[in-house]
């Protein structure tokens, strides 16, 4: 069982930084690939970012992201601290949403919402115009 808590999100401005922190409680986190999907009101839940499980204390591991991310969002994490990252930079009015963390076992491609074992309760991120 793992426990995912989002931390950072809040209120900024069009193309302003902010950077979300998920916290993983729970065995074995390097074992998990890691994601962000995010929704917005009225949307359904979009692909964000993930990056691949990875053995120990590496905290390195393949990369993916959404297409309206690309170039401006980066995901990392530290599996010494249990925790990943989702850096967002130039954040655009589009980009408000409720981010939420994914975790899924052995996760080594681009996940699908379908695919994800466990979810966080999310974080609003709110970019004003």
């Amino acid at each position: 069982q793992v426990q995912l808590v989002e931390f950072g999100g809040g209120l900024v401005q069009a193309g302003d930084s902010l950077r979300l922190s998920c916290a993983a409680s729970g065995p074995s986190f390097s074992s998990y690939g890691m994601g962000w999907f995010r929704q917005a009101p009225g949307k359904e839940r979009e692909f964000v970012a993930a990056i691949n499980w990875s053995s120990g204390t590496w905290s390195g591991g393949s990369t993916y992201y959404g297409d309206s991310v690309k170039g401006r969002f980066t995901i990392s994490r530290d599996n010494a601290k249990n925790t990943v990252y989702l850096q967002m930079n130039k954040l655009k009015p589009e980009d408000t949403a409720v981010y939420y963390c994914a975790a899924r076992k052995y996760g080594n491609t681009r996940p699908t919402v379908d695919g994800i074992q466990y979810w966080g309760k999310g974080t609003l991120v709110t970019v004003s115009s």
